[in-house]
């Protein structure tokens, strides 16, 4: 499989990367925690080496579940997660905390729960807006410091938070290592953003909601409904109405012509959603959550199918004829 390097760093990765927050149990459908724990070793023995996992799935489900499946394979991977939330004592989100204090903390219970004397790399999960940007920031690079990370980022950041996040970092202690945000075919917000600040800066950057959160797997249908305590349930997607009734209907609709047009080639919508993520040259890797070795398998497929321009015309075209927006900004 394809590795990529993360920006101008010496991390690098293949460019599918296993995400976990499948695997918080209490946030996102069902699923067999025995097929994921055997889908994290078969990733590995085909050549997945990136895991990413964060404090908040579950919270801590993932985290815990991630390296219970590992065992003695955590050597082998380049391991990632997020911090920046409060809980209570029930586990229930309080909010977002970027303090100094409370990163460094936080990342002393994720080297506990993942059972682990180091992170790979370590990101502030979004923007705390009550703390500067810089706090989280001088914390991480403490941590890498003191060795218990080799590299620091953050996720959900916009340029000028990358920007304020940065401007306190002395050249000694580096810079930010990658973003993560979420990008896919139905959600490219960050097209004429993120991605080309990340490309001038050097700064890897990791597509999450690679397969738009189930909607480009193909196995929506217009019955589809989500349990009351699946996040989907509420309508919307990190700000966009996805899965609101009227954009949901309308969305298959280009999800089933967005198959054919996948089944010329032999390749499910699924792997041409994730060919189509990693088509763009800022994209270091592409993250899909894998609930078992099939999906798995038909992941793995899409990494080697390099799509034309004129494919890529062709989905806009879809989604023009369709009346769906990608919320290009």
């Amino acid at each position: 499989m394809e590795h990529r390097f993360f920006g101008d760093s010496d991390l690098s990765c293949s460019v599918l990367g296993f995400g976990t927050w499948e695997l918080s149990t209490t946030q996102y459908g069902e699923i067999d925690v025995g097929d994921a724990a055997r889908a994290v070793n078969a990733a590995l023995d085909r050549g997945i080496t990136l895991f990413d996992t964060a404090e908040v799935y579950g919270p801590y489900h993932s985290e815990e579940l991630l390296s219970a499946a590992l065992g003695l394979r955590r050597q082998e991977i380049v391991l990632v997660t997020k911090v920046g939330f409060d809980f209570d004592e029930q586990g229930h989100t309080l909010g977002r905390n970027s303090r100094y204090d409370h990163i460094i903390a936080h990342a002393e219970g994720c080297l506990k729960r993942l059972n682990t004397d180091w992170i790979d790399l370590l990101l502030i999960h979004w923007p705390d807006h009550n703390t500067s940007y810089m706090d989280p920031i001088r914390a991480l690079a403490d941590l890498k410091q003191a060795g218990k990370i080799r590299h620091f980022g953050v996720s959900n950041f916009g340029p000028a938070m990358m920007q304020a996040a940065e401007s306190g970092l002395s050249e000694r202690k580096g810079h930010l290592t990658a973003n993560q945000i979420g990008y896919n075919m139905f959600d490219r917000r960050t097209e004429h953003t993120v991605l080309p600040y990340c490309l001038e800066h050097k700064i890897g950057f990791m597509a999450y909601g690679t397969l738009c959160y189930g909607l480009l797997t193909g196995a929506f249908t217009p019955e589809t409904t989500f349990v009351d305590w699946d996040w989907r349930s509420k309508g919307s997607a990190f700000g966009l109405p996805l899965f609101q009734r009227e954009h949901f209907l309308k969305e298959l609709r280009v999800v089933k012509r967005l198959q054919e047009l996948a089944a010329g080639y032999n390749k499910t919508v699924a792997q041409l959603a994730i060919a189509w993520v990693l088509s763009h040259p800022a994209v270091t890797v592409a993250l899909v959550g894998m609930r078992n070795v099939r999906e798995l398998e038909e992941n793995i497929a899409a990494t080697d199918w390099k799509l034309t321009d004129a494919d890529k015309a062709e989905i806009d075209r879809i989604f023009q004829e369709e009346d769906v927006p990608t919320y290009v900004t």
